[in-house]
């Protein structure tokens, strides 16, 4: 009897716990509230205001992650030379991007358009036509070659260069490079090898720009990477009309590409740092760019425009193509300007502001 009560009792007991079970599973005590946590986004913080935060899923070890990186906003540009004086403030019916600008009849030197052109300031690798002005006056072999040697590394701006220290070429190839592609190292080479050394290749630029009338000009260097190497606009106009004479500079310069020889033999190829003597919709005569933080972007050239040859000077330029589009609205001022049958006339009119 005992044993048969004490079976009933058993099974009840198991019976009420398989009941009890799925409850305790999948509930809690009427009394209890279940509160469900939202995930929270992971934030990262940008380090300064312009800075943004991006989400990117990555594969790591065949598995799928999400990370946030960083991406830092772009530093603001730095104010070159003319910016701080304030030459960015003179306004100009072209609305050119150029601080300075300065066009003038090459036949008669008369100033068709000017904006601040007599001020100096740094003019960056435009310092390689009179760099070539000197060699190609001083006579000197253009067979000779010329070794790049630690020297002529650029430990001011720290530029690249494809000329590796030990590299060695012609002269003729060293300054066919430093007009055409604006090579450093070229033009560093040649000022160097010049009689008497650098010092006294920088005393004869000096000493050019003086016959020359340049009275704004002051030169440092060979290769233009100093911002002590200035000109005012209408100071490189007589440069160009000087180099102008020089047919190795108009065809150094102006070639759109070229292979010039190491002296082991191997050729290399390099490119103009000015894409419109290429175009079919110039005929450019002469042509030097030049680029530094502190001088912003310049162009001097000589160009052919309505059967009229004129001299232009971009100086503080702002963006890579900036300098080329005001020669390209300054050609269409000059075209609506004067007419085409109008041929070694005057001009009707000219444009002048500046400080």
């Amino acid at each position: 009897m005992i044993k048969l009560a004490l079976s009933a009792l058993i099974s009840v007991m198991f019976a009420s716990a398989a009941i009890a079970a799925p409850a305790e599973a999948g509930s809690t005590a009427p009394n209890k509230k279940v509160v469900l946590k939202k995930r929270q986004p992971v934030r990262v913080a940008a380090a300064n205001p312009g800075d943004r935060v991006v989400k990117r899923v990555v594969k790591v070890n065949g598995k799928r992650k999400v990370v946030y990186q960083r991406v830092l906003a772009a530093a603001p540009a730095m104010p070159t030379m003319g910016d701080l004086a304030g030459l960015n403030k003179t306004d100009d019916p072209l609305s050119l991007a150029s601080n300075v600008a300065l066009v003038l009849d090459q036949a008669n030197s008369e100033v068709l358009f000017e904006k601040n052109s007599n001020v100096a300031l740094p003019i960056a690798s435009i310092t390689k036509m009179m760099t070539g002005l000197i060699v190609v006056e001083a006579k000197q072999d253009m067979d000779e070659i010329l070794t790049i040697t630690d020297e002529d590394v650029d430990r001011e701006k720290f530029s690249s260069s494809r000329l590796k220290v030990g590299t060695q070429m012609s002269r003729a190839n060293m300054l066919h490079i430093a007009l055409m592609s604006s090579e450093n190292r070229a033009a560093s080479a040649l000022g160097r090898n010049y009689p008497g050394g650098r010092p006294a290749f920088v005393e004869a630029m000096n000493a050019k720009a003086r016959e020359l009338g340049m009275t704004d000009t002051h030169y440092v260097d060979s290769n233009g990477l100093s911002k002590m190497n200035v000109a005012s606009a209408r100071d490189l106009a007589k440069l160009a009309m000087a180099a102008y004479q020089q047919p190795i500079l108009r065809q150094y310069s102006t070639d759109p590409k070229a292979t010039v020889e190491l002296s082991n033999g191997r050729p290399m190829q390099f490119g103009t740092t000015n894409h419109l003597v290429a175009s079919p919709d110039w005929a450019i005569g002469l042509q030097k760019t030049g680029f530094i933080n502190e001088a912003g972007r310049c162009l001097m050239m000589q160009a052919v425009i309505e059967g009229r040859s004129v001299i232009m000077v971009f100086l503080d330029s702002k963006g890579k193509q900036s300098r080329t589009a005001d020669a390209g609205r300054m050609r269409k001022w000059l075209e609506a300007l004067r007419p085409a049958n109008l041929v070694g006339g005057s001009s009707a009119s000219a444009y002048s502001t500046g400080m």
